[in-house]
Formats: structure tokens, sequence, C-alpha cells
């Protein structure tokens, strides 16, 4: 009998197991997590460290028979990975609402930073990735918004719509939530009425957040160290801090000469993936040697 199959134990047998050392191991878990198998689902009923290993090594055997037979018919069939999906899906999104997506440089000023007030005493300036003392990856897509935020106010069509997907780069500690390279999706709408950014936010926010697959997310307001009061969403069990958005005017226009109001937001789509998925691990949804499509690649 394999362990998917267990009746569901007493909390008391658990108990016991956990008292006798007879639950999965650390490696363990890690190995079953990378294989997708869903850990806190499978019921514990191991009588010996012998046994729970035999156990656990038919799971592990089920699990990469599953995988490979995945991964070859993603292969072979010639299947968009689900962020490139997930990114061609909220393109056409933004595009219905009247946005245009624009690309900007990876690499930006450190003089730009600063007029996002990340200077040397700022927390994350030591999470950047610095080329030289005045170039880096840009840990957000912000400031090259901000610039032609000022470009397009020049016009005298209103409102302005844009937005931009792209990689952005940040020295990270917490792998199960962060990536150090990472895909932001962030929009930005510029020339509505004062009275009407709030409402509008949380409009363009479900927008995308449904487009992404989202059906468990709320609204909760944030401090940020850069954008100070945002209106963020949060999805899933876990609370999980998928986007954050602001409105202007806002401080940091005036060290960009941006006079229009505005609303925008950016959205992580590797977090996008990981909670519409149901899953809690970031590293396989992102750009990844280890894993393909959220395919464990040590099979």
């Amino acid at each position: 009998m394999l362990p998917w199959q267990f009746p569901c134990l007493s909390q008391e047998k658990k108990r016991e197991a956990v008292l006798n050392d007879l639950t999965w191991t650390e490696t363990q878990i890690r190995r079953l997590k990378e294989l997708g198998a869903d850990v806190e689902n499978i019921s514990i009923d191991f009588s010996t460290p012998a046994r729970r290993n035999k156990v656990f090594q038919e799971l592990e055997k089920k699990q990469v028979k599953a995988k490979k037979a995945i991964l070859s018919d993603f292969l072979s069939q010639g299947k968009q990975s689900h962020l490139e999906s997930l990114r061609e899906t909220l393109c056409q999104a933004l595009h219905q609402q009247g946005f245009t997506q624009v690309t900007t440089p990876t690499i930006i000023t450190k003089t730009a930073l600063g007029k996002m007030t990340i200077d040397e005493d700022h927390p994350l300036f030591h999470q950047v990735y610095w080329i030289n003392q005045k170039l880096c990856l840009r840990p957000m897509l912000a400031p090259n918004l901000y610039s032609l935020m000022l470009d397009f106010s020049r016009l005298n069509h209103r409102p302005i719509r844009f937005f931009e997907i792209g990689s952005c780069f940040r020295k990270e500690s917490d792998g199960a939530r962060h990536n150090s390279e990472f895909t932001m999706l962030n929009l930005v709408e510029m020339g509505l009425p004062g009275e009407n950014r709030h409402d509008r936010l949380k409009e363009l926010g479900a927008i995308v957040a449904e487009a992404s697959g989202l059906d468990d997310y709320r609204f909760e307001r944030e401090d940020s160290k850069i954008y100070g009061t945002t209106l963020d969403i949060v999805a899933g069990p876990e609370n999980i801090e998928v986007a954050s958005g602001a409105l202007g005017p806002h401080p940091l226009d005036g060290a960009w000469g941006i006079t229009d109001t505005w609303v925008g937001m950016g959205f992580g789509l590797e977090r996008l993936l990981m909670t519409s998925s149901g899953d809690t691990t970031i590293g396989k949804w992102g750009k990844s040697l280890s894993y393909l499509n959220g395919i464990s690649l040590r099979i």
C-alpha cells in the first residue's frame, strides 16, 4: 500500500509518529516538494525508519515517472511555459483596456535610483546588483516608467495608459518567496480626475488579478519604504502580497518633474503563478536551470 492510499490517522497517532521521529526527514520533504508532491496531505503510517524510507522511495519513484511524462509532453508539443502564457494573457487584458506596452532598458543609473530615494542609507541599496559605480541592474521598473511619464506628459490627450513587463534584480535572502531575478508588470494611467483615482486603481488591480487566475484575493493598505502608503493585493490562505499600487500626486513626483495625477500598480508574475497554483515556493515558477514550467529537472 502506497502512502496516498493510507487512511487518515488520528491526531494521537500522528503525535506518536512525531515523538518516535517517524515523520518525513527535512531532506525527504524538500525532495517531495521539489517533485510536486502534496506533502501536507500525505497520511503518515510509518512503523520504523526503514518503513518510512521505503515509502519515500516508492513515492519519489512515482513522482519522477509522472514528472518525466509531463516534461516530455511539454517539450514535444511546443507549448508555452506558464510564465510566457501569463505574460501574453496580461498583455491582451491590458490592451483591451487601452494600455500600450513599452520596453525599457534593464541597466539603469545610480542617479535614477536616487530619485526613488534609494541612496546608500536605504536598505534596498545593498540589494542592488551594481555593474560599476554609476550603473546597476534595475531592482524595479518604476525609475524608467517615471522617465516616460515626464515625456508623455507633454502630450495633450488624457488619459495616457501604458505598461511594461520585464525582469528586475535584487539580492534576496528569502528563497521561498523571492527570486534574485523576477518578472514585474507595472502599469500606469495618467490624467485621471483626482476623486476617481482610488476606485480606478482597485479596478485595474482586479483586472490583472482575475486575468491571472486568482479567485481569492483582497486589497489592503500597507506602508512602503519607497512609496509611502500603498494599496496592495494579497492572495490565498498564506496572505502573499502579489501587487502593490500607489496614487499620484506623490512625494516622489517632484524629483521627476511630474505634475499629472496618476495611478500605478506593480505585480510580481512569479508570485501570481505561485499563488494561483496553490504553491508556496516561488523558485519553480521563474527563470531557472532547475525547473521548467514548474517541473523539476532533477528527474
